[in-house]
């Protein structure tokens, strides 16, 4: 095993990446934890039941006649059997209800401030319940120009703010590149919720979760969209293309009754991750940029 001190600051950083991908967000605890106390505790808990299972047995041949006393009881007294109860039985809502609650949860919204109090009283997305916040849009509603991620990571899901952390400060320095910021942009993502493990969502989630970034595009009314990585660019603009297909290219589209023009490009993170993308996105950020002056 190699420690940390062995590491150079290459491979230390490839380490943390690493860790940072699978979902670690805290590498302490905030007080000491005995682990292998906690395990022996664990085992021991596990074991005791099988060593008391043999005197809580009943012998088969007194199993039968109790059985039968306690079905013939109640038909005796006239009374009928309460039905068993449930305990902590998990409610999956099935896809397609799923689908129409979010739309009409989004629908009934005629503002953002509405859609953002929807969509944090709806529980109809797996996503919704292993989130610690729902991430909303941050920015200027009426800026005209609407930047749309993927969905949250760790940082964004702790501040419950799109693009914050590294990828934020990433992010604003896109922007400031082609003269805008923050504060004269709408931020958001197409998935509210940060997925476990910072995963991709499934075809399913994403339809569940579709009403909500076409409404907020609806009542934002933006005419520019920068969207932001692989997926974000599938999701809006369909298809299975990669973003390295997608990118740099303007396209009109009109979404939930909105007509905008929309330039892919990467993702704040792959600039992170290969900083000789760097020249690709700026490229990109360019051809974006003229458009808002037309």
């Amino acid at each position: 095993m190699i420690s940390i001190d062995q590491m150079n600051p290459a491979e230390l950083a490839a380490l943390l990446h690493f860790h940072a991908d699978a979902g670690v967000e805290w590498l302490l605890e905030d007080d000491p934890v005995d682990r292998f106390a906690e395990f022996a505790a664990s085992r021991a808990a596990r074991s005791a039941p099988r060593e008391q299972a043999p005197a809580l047995k009943e012998s088969r041949v007194d199993a039968q006649p109790r059985a039968a006393r306690d079905t013939a009881q109640p038909a005796a007294r006239g009374q009928e059997r309460p039905a068993p109860v449930a305990v902590n039985a998990a409610v999956a809502i099935p896809h397609e209800q799923a689908v129409s609650e979010a739309r009409f949860a989004a629908e009934s919204a005629r503002s953002l401030a509405e859609l953002k109090t929807a969509m944090e009283a709806f529980s109809g997305c797996s996503l919704r319940n292993s989130a610690k916040n729902t991430v909303f849009a941050d920015g200027n509603p009426a800026s005209g120009v609407m930047v749309i991620g993927p969905m949250p990571n760790a940082d964004d899901d702790r501040d419950g703010l799109p693009f914050s952390g590294k990828q934020g400060q990433m992010l604003e320095r896109m922007l400031s590149a082609i003269g805008l910021s923050r504060e004269t942009a709408l931020l958001t993502n197409v998935i509210a919720w940060r997925p476990p493990g910072n995963r991709v969502p499934s075809a399913r989630e994403g339809e569940i979760c579709r009403p909500f970034i076409e409404r907020q595009i609806a009542l934002a009314e933006p005419k520019h969209l920068l969207i932001l990585g692989n997926f974000a660019a599938r999701f809006i603009f369909g298809g299975t293309d990669t973003i390295h297909h997608m990118r740099g290219e303007r396209r009109e589209l009109k979404i939930a009754g909105v007509t905008c023009s929309a330039v892919a490009t990467l993702h704040p993170q792959d600039l992170i991750t290969a900083p000789a993308s760097k020249r690709l996105a700026w490229q990109d950020l360019l051809a974006f940029k003229s458009g808002l002056r037309g």
